[in-house]
């Protein structure tokens, strides 16, 4: 299982609040790796524990961050305009 970093967060609270078409336009080719990679990972896992009901418990680590499920369902919905597979 992937791990959760203080960047992780931040990028995932960034994903929440921030628009997919300005970040697109700011981001370097290490940021979307990164993205893709490490975000999306934990992202994935927590769209499957909360759509297919796998134990992951990635919705209880990111509670205990400060990140609900509203916001959650916000960083997925900017991730998959950004080009990330979630699904």
């Amino acid at each position: 299982m992937t791990k959760l970093s203080l960047e992780d967060i931040e990028f995932i609270k960034i994903l929440a609040s921030s628009d997919a078409t300005i970040l697109q336009a700011g981001m370097n080719e290490a940021t979307s790796h990164r993205l893709d990679e490490q975000v999306g990972s934990i992202l994935r896992e927590y769209y499957h524990e909360n759509t297919r009901g796998t134990q992951t418990e990635w919705t209880e680590k990111l509670e205990k961050v400060g990140i609900d499920e509203d916001a959650g369902k916000a960083a997925i919905a900017c991730a998959r305009r950004l080009g990330i597979d979630i699904s």
